[in-house]
């Protein structure tokens, strides 16, 4: 498919419900409004496309950049690349898409660890989400790596911009469901910061409070 009979698609997908669920959730025009399903079944028949992509994401929609993040190549995409795209974030529906799209490349682990200093809200946001998807999924980074975060996590989580408390709080989660000595770890830390407030504007939302979440991840473990 090229560009224009994705856009095609994409503006036949799209519906005005979805556009206002999206609004809601701080999604800015321009915007088709076609849900993940349909975005993740067209994924699916384009499969992986770079230049597409790049095209997709240089249109400045929402939907297509939200595509462009699920069909550009995690082996082809440049490092400069992305940090232009992380640049031009502006909600953080695109902000989770982007990191989904960043922990599959080379860069995941350097990108992490610059990111997650930034007091900037989505770079901060896409940084703490790549340290949880590192907490999941990396085996070969050590538990003191992880030590090291959640104390950055402690001493900064309630003085962070809105998306980036949200994101510290998942990747807590995160680490503390990576094994038994970070458990403990982390839910200590959790206990310490108490509740993380993060305004979820007019949707249904919720925070997830990290000590009954770690706890039933790892009862439901077994």
């Amino acid at each position: 498919m090229d560009l224009l009979e994705v856009g095609r698609e994409l503006k036949r997908l799209g519906t005005a419900q979805n556009r206002k669920v999206y609004g809601r959730h701080g999604v800015r025009e321009p915007m088709y409004g076609a849900s993940f399903a349909d975005l993740r079944a067209l994924k699916k028949k384009i499969k992986i496309d770079q230049p597409l992509a790049e095209k997709l994401w240089a249109s400045g929609n929402h939907d297509s950049r939200v595509l462009a993040t699920m069909i550009a190549d995690p082996d082809a995409i440049r490092a400069i690349e992305l940090e232009g795209w992380l640049g031009e974030l502006d909600n953080y529906v695109i902000a989770d898409a982007f990191s989904g799209l960043v922990w599959r490349t080379p860069y995941a682990r350097s990108k992490a660890e610059k990111w997650l200093k930034s007091r900037k809200e989505f770079i901060g946001q896409v940084g703490y989400n790549l340290l949880a998807h590192l907490a999941m999924n990396d085996e070969e980074l050590s538990d003191r790596y992880f030590e090291d975060q959640l104390k950055r996590i402690e001493a900064g989580i309630h003085g962070s911009a809105n998306r980036i408390r949200h994101a510290m709080n998942q990747a807590l989660i995160a680490i503390g469901v990576r094994n038994r000595v970070l458990e403990r770890r982390a839910v200590a830390v959790a206990r310490r910061i108490g509740k993380v407030e993060v305004d979820h504007g007019d949707t249904s939302c919720k925070t997830p409070d990290a000590v009954a979440y770690i706890k039933k991840v790892i009862e439901h473990r077994g």
